[in-house]
Parts: structure tokens; sequence; C-alpha cells
């Protein structure tokens, strides 16, 4: 497995920076548009009860599909949060491919309070497709993505 670690602090509390990573509209605006991204449906937990926010909870199944530089066909790609965890001082959530162009893939989206700033901590452990040769190139498409991701939360919430 690889794996691909990147942190970013941001001058906003942690209540607004997890709230903003906690939604399908959040996953949408941290995608660059090159990716083409299109949420084809979610999935919300039987328990989830009589909620009227878009909070992506434990169990909930997302379906969306990329179309990365508008080529080639769409690729599906499904993920399911398995935890989520708020506390005082931190929190964070999971989300696993169940289906797509990895052979595996976690991502560990993690919050720390800094006083009134927050350190965002994002963790994917990966398996590339393609063996050996996606290994190689999945950095040059990590990097990339991960800036624009961080760029966009600071952007939306504020530059430390």
């Amino acid at each position: 497995m690889q794996t691909f670690e990147r942190d970013l602090r941001v001058d906003a509390p942690l209540d607004e920076v997890w709230a903003f990573h906690s939604t399908v509209d959040g996953l949408l605006a941290l995608t660059p548009d090159l990716a083409n991204l299109r949420i084809d449906d979610v999935e919300w937990p039987a328990d989830r009860g009589e909620r009227d926010d878009e909070v992506l909870v434990e169990g909930t199944r997302i379906h969306m599909s990329v179309r990365p530089l508008g080529v080639g066909p769409r690729q599906t790609w499904k993920s399911v949060i398995t935890e989520r965890v708020e506390e005082d001082d931190h929190a964070y959530f999971v989300d696993r491919m169940e289906d797509g162009p990895f052979p595996a893939w976690e991502h560990t989206h993690s919050f720390f309070a800094d006083g009134d700033q927050t350190v965002l901590r994002d963790h994917v452990e990966y398996r590339a497709p393609l063996g050996g040769l996606g290994a190689l190139g999945s950095t040059a498409v990590m990097r990339p993505m991960f800036y624009f991701r961080h760029r966009e939360t600071r952007a939306s919430l504020g530059d430390a």
C-alpha cells in the first residue's frame, strides 16, 4: 500500500472547518473542475433519522463519477463513510472506496483545534491501479489534487 499525507493550517475554528468538509457540497467544492465530478446518488443510513442537513454520517454511501479532463468514459467511484468522530479538540472521518479506479483507497480526514485555528490532515492509504506503473504516477496526481483541496479550504475559510 502507498501512503499520502498532507497537513494544512487554516485560520478558522475547528467547527467551521469540520462543517465545510463534512458535506457533499464540501466534496464538490474541494474537487477540481478538471475532474468533472458528478454526484450520482447518496445513500443515507437508515438510522440517520429525520435530519435535514447534508452531513456525511457514518454509513453514508456516495456514488459518484469522474471524467478527468473530459477524456474517455466516466469512471465510477463509490465511497462509504466508515467512521465519524467529533470531540472537543479534534474530529475525523474516514471514507473508504468500495468500488472505483483504485484497487484500494482509504482517506482519513482529521481536524485538530489549535486556538482559533485548525490543523487539517489528509491521510490516504491506497493501492494504485496498474501496479508499479500506477504507483509512479499516483504521486503526480495526488500532490496537485490535495494542493487544490487545501487552497480551496483556505480560500473559503481563512489563510493561516
